[in-house]
């Protein structure tokens, strides 16, 4: 573990190397399909295409999920107490911690724990203006691995992981229950996480999310591959692969994939892999979840839903956990 500065912050380091990455590809696409790990889309430029992504008109979930917190985040403070260590997995721009900071009565400390560096200095050094007397422990690191955290200077009565935006759902139910665990490790017996879930609902209006007509979903999805032909030296060609998105009603998740436009073959590291055309790789799970799979879900990790808060169309939901 690191600690660099980052001034008036410091900033503790644990994100993947660039060994990782490489690793990480060159398995995902020696394996049958090939597959690339959606945690690498965070670079630079894919967090500003992911806050564009949020502005799209068919991308109804940051916008309802800001409205949720927005009308019950009083709620939500009265019902996690006072003093809390506050840790954030995949902090982003920071919108909704704003809402929950503001809301918490005396909240100790933040630590947001975020694979873009960009985006986590530029959210943490916001935060720090606005809310001074709450401690800036931020890591960056892989949140879906165990993070060990900063400890504040002012002891908390308990720690609260605030999971927002649905992320648990980009990972498989077996990612997801090993995530969850470790999460509960991470909070302790007294500590709660507040988890945001995108609920099921009409699949058009899921796949639209995914599919926007700007294309900045797409530009989002294939600007992994423009990060591997930089930090890689792969030669993946652009013009020859394509974003798609489709909903699966029977795992109730979207599938994003880059497809193949034609035979071809591609170099990363001094390793060739072969494509077919239409040869498509799966780079993103999106799971809409409804509150008897959630639950499950959070069973199996040791956890219990013990209250919950949905918008008024029950499209996105809020979940407090707390170890079973």
């Amino acid at each position: 573990m690191n600690t660099v500065s980052a001034d008036p912050v410091e900033l503790t380091d644990l994100h993947p190397s660039r060994d990782d990455l490489l690793g990480d590809v060159l398995a995902g696409l020696s394996g049958t399909p090939k597959r690339l790990p959606s945690k690498y889309f965070y670079d630079r430029r894919g967090s500003e295409l992911f806050e564009e992504i949020t502005r799209q008109p068919e991308y109804y979930l940051t916008r309802v999920e800001l409205a949720l917190l927005e009308a019950e985040c009083a709620d939500i403070a009265t019902v996690v107490g006072r003093r809390v260590h506050v840790v954030e997995y995949g902090s982003g721009s920071g919108r909704k911690t704003r809402l929950l900071l503001d809301a918490l009565e005396d909240p100790v400390a933040y630590t947001p724990v975020e694979i873009s560096r960009s985006a986590l200095v530029g959210s943490v050094e916001r935060l720090d203006r606005e809310f001074g007397p709450v401690q800036m422990l931020p890591v960056l690191g892989d949140f879906t691995q165990p993070i060990p955290l900063p400890e504040p200077e002012r002891e908390a009565r308990r720690v609260l992981v605030f999971f927002p935006g649905s992320t648990l759902g980009n990972l498989t139910h077996t990612e997801a229950v090993r995530l969850l665990t470790a999460m509960r490790e991470t909070i302790g017996p007294k500590g709660a996480a507040l988890i945001g879930i995108d609920l099921q609902k009409s699949p058009s209006l899921i796949e639209a999310a995914y599919n926007d007509a700007a294309g900045v979903t797409a530009a989002f999805t294939l600007n992994l591959l423009v990060r591997l032909n930089r930090e890689l030296g792969a030669n993946f060609d652009l013009d020859a692969f394509r974003h798609r998105a489709v909903y699966q009603p029977g795992t109730g998740r979207i599938e994003t994939f880059i497809d193949s436009q034609r035979a071809q073959t591609v170099s990363v590291h001094g390793k060739s892999f072969a494509f077919a055309a239409g040869e498509a790789m799966q780079v993103e799970y999106s799971h809409k979840y409804t509150d008897e799979g959630f639950a499950e879900l959070a069973a199996r990790a040791g956890l219990r839903v013990v209250q919950g808060w949905n918008d008024p169309q029950d499209w996105f939901g809020l979940r407090l956990l707390q170890p079973a």
